[in-house]
């Protein structure tokens, strides 16, 4: 299911790339989109994952705003609960909560998602969102890459230790977070970890965001049998404290371009609240979008079961 059938114009904004993910491409299709009802996650629960700052507290705060329960999980609690009084003072009726989690962390993923289960038996909505941009190699604490360690294993291994309250919820979502940046990469199945070439955070970054888009397919099909959603998006350029610290060039260059992240959140806001989703599907702008759009990026179906394994082994849970 999609808001509108997808045009000419659509397709052009799309490959024009520039447009496309600008706030032109979102104001020009947007008018064409249908309002999302009101209240339309009234009674359900949703988390989203580094939701103290740009796209994440947007879309908190949209779940919010259409009646979900919404826990915010947070490296950095102080920040958390400052995200959580400003979504407070735009939804006065938000029911929002803060709980730490760093994701990049498989042992914090652990302990948070044990505690979370106990406070929580249903989970409709789970963003994954948190994103990070190293300026040189930086490892996690189980002495994986960064970005590697934040965009994939710690979104499995949570989606993994979660998926009881997923299973508990009648057509629950999970979104990944990816970004228009993937499209520039391949996957690396002899070098996941980025330690053969000259390491640029960007393109790290990037590489990890086409990881996520290449297991959206294996995650849909292992969440199949719970009756679970699984998407992955990208927002457009966006305008977040994140651009402004890691791209500072590209934020001064693009600056009257760029989309609020309110803009960005949209799509995600939009899968979380619309039945009938595709699952295994990649998302921008409310429409189902190719996963490849260069020839070199084309990875083989056994690229996708080797990065999965590896993921498995990493994260320790059961490869199937």
């Amino acid at each position: 299911m999609t808001d509108h059938p997808p045009t000419h114009l659509d397709t052009a904004l799309d490959r024009s790339v520039v447009l496309g993910y600008s706030r032109i491409g979102f104001r020009l299709r947007s008018r064409a989109w249908t309002p999302l009802p009101p209240q339309a996650l009234k009674g359900r629960n949703a988390l989203v994952t580094g939701a103290n700052s740009g796209i994440g507290k947007a879309i908190a705060t949209g779940l919010a705003d259409l009646g979900a329960t919404v826990t915010l999980a947070v490296r950095d609690t102080s920040r958390g609960d400052a995200a959580a009084a400003e979504i407070a003072a735009a939804v006065p009726e938000a029911a929002i909560g803060v709980q730490r989690c760093d994701v990049a962390d498989l042992a914090d993923v652990r302990r948070f998602a044990a505690d979370f289960l106990e406070r929580t038996d249903r989970l409709d909505v789970l963003v994954h969102n948190a994103g990070v941009m190293p300026s040189s190699r930086t490892e996690s604490e189980q002495g994986h890459e960064l970005c590697l360690a934040t965009h994939v294993l710690g979104p499995i291994l949570l989606n993994e230790l979660l998926s009881p309250a997923l299973a508990r919820a009648a057509g629950a979502q999970v979104i990944l977070m990816s970004s228009g940046g993937m499209y520039t990469q391949a996957l690396h199945p002899d070098d996941l970890e980025y330690r053969a070439d000259d390491y640029r955070g960007a393109t790290a970054y990037a590489r990890s965001k086409r990881m996520q888009v290449a297991l959206t397919p294996v995650l849909a099909d292992r969440c199949a049998e719970d009756g679970v959603s699984v998407s992955s998006m990208h927002p457009g350029w966006v305008d977040t404290p994140g651009v402004a610290t890691s791209l500072p060039r590209f934020r001064t260059l693009t600056r009257p371009l760029l989309r609020s992240p309110a803009e960005g959140a949209d799509t995600a806001i939009w899968l979380a609240a619309t039945e009938g989703i595709p699952s295994g599907r990649f998302w921008h702008d409310r429409q189902i979008r190719p996963e490849h759009y260069l020839r070199r990026t084309h990875e083989k179906q056994a690229d996708r079961e080797s990065l999965w394994q590896f993921c498995a082994a990493a994260t320790g849970i059961t490869f199937r």
